[in-house]
């Protein structure tokens, strides 16, 4: 019996002596700054979740170029329209519904497509396929511009990132500024992912500081514009153009229609613009955005003393 008690005891002090060596190490990782086995270690995962979005669709050539380069740096996980959703901004399907379908990218891999908008892709990642909020989502790499004001609340890819930035998710959102977008949507088909390898260089990069440091403070969105025949690191910080769009529709038969989307149609601007920036300069733009609106209440003072009953 006597026996019996020493080795239970025995094997108590084993048990303390291993448990202490571990928290010894761990203490040590902490106090000395010890780097995990991933560098990216977040959230208690062994790598960081990347959710990668488009308004491009499912099978669009940004989307597989982009997920290549993000695969060096985390975990990725591909939620897209099935179809084509450029222009949609960060609208929702109010009517029917919005089906996820697990499908297979050019390399293989496992993606899902979703019957639905940039901004339901974040929504139903998050809640339906995650069920937890990714590290950093990137929204790209879109076949088009995105510049100015009008680009920000229309562009699809601009409105996946909007929605992450109101569910406070870190957001990038990458678009390659081609000279000429054509009036035939089988254009975007020959595009190669050679055309967009300094794209995703440089958002790889981007995206390999918001990891390490987190984003800059009060910024919820980078968006970058990536120019045609780029100038190697000539990469500006920009704030958004504040013209809007001109005439930009076509008389056709049947009624009016948004025809070729040329980058020399956008409204000159200032230096320190991203048009400016992409269209006069032809480097890279990098926008920070804040989704915070501001509310002057005491300006409306007066009309809420007028409109009380």
């Amino acid at each position: 019996m006597l026996h019996w008690r020493i080795q239970r005891l025995q094997g108590a002090l084993q048990t303390y002596a291993h448990s202490l060596t571990h928290f010894i190490h761990a203490k040590k990782v902490y106090l000395e700054g010890e780097r995990p086995q991933s560098q990216f270690k977040m959230r208690g995962h062994a790598m960081p979740t990347i959710l990668l979005i488009n308004d491009d669709g499912i099978q669009s050539i940004g989307l597989i170029t982009m997920k290549k380069r993000l695969e060096k740096l985390g975990e990725v996980i591909v939620v897209a329209p099935e179809k084509e959703q450029s222009g949609i901004g960060k609208a929702l399907t109010s009517y029917g519904h919005v089906k996820i379908l697990e499908r297979r990218l050019g390399d293989g891999s496992k993606a899902y497509a979703i019957t639905g908008t940039p901004a339901e892709a974040f929504l139903l990642a998050v809640n339906k396929i995650l069920k937890r909020s990714p590290d950093l989502v990137v929204a790209g790499i879109n076949l088009g511009p995105n510049l100015g004001i009008d680009d920000m609340l229309n562009s699809g890819t601009l409105g996946a990132a909007l929605e992450a930035a109101i569910h406070q998710v870190p957001a990038i959102a990458v678009s390659y500024c081609v000279q000429k977008i054509l009036d035939r949507p089988a254009w975007k088909e020959k595009v190669t992912s050679k055309e967009l390898e300094q794209t995703a260089i440089v958002t790889q990069k981007a995206v390999e500081y918001v990891l390490r440091k987190g984003m800059p403070p009060d910024v919820d969105i980078i968006s970058i514009n990536v120019p045609e025949g780029i100038k190697p690191r000539k990469v500006k910080v920009t704030s958004l153009s504040y013209k809007g769009y001109g005439d930009i529709y076509t008389e056709r038969r049947e009624g009016y229609k948004i025809g070729g989307w040329v980058l020399s149609s956008y409204s000159d601007d200032e230096s320190g613009t991203d048009v400016y920036t992409v269209k006069e300069e032809g480097c890279v733009s990098i926008t920070p955005i804040k989704v915070r609106f501001p509310h002057h209440k005491t300006a409306l003072k007066d009309l809420s003393k007028a409109l009380a009953i």
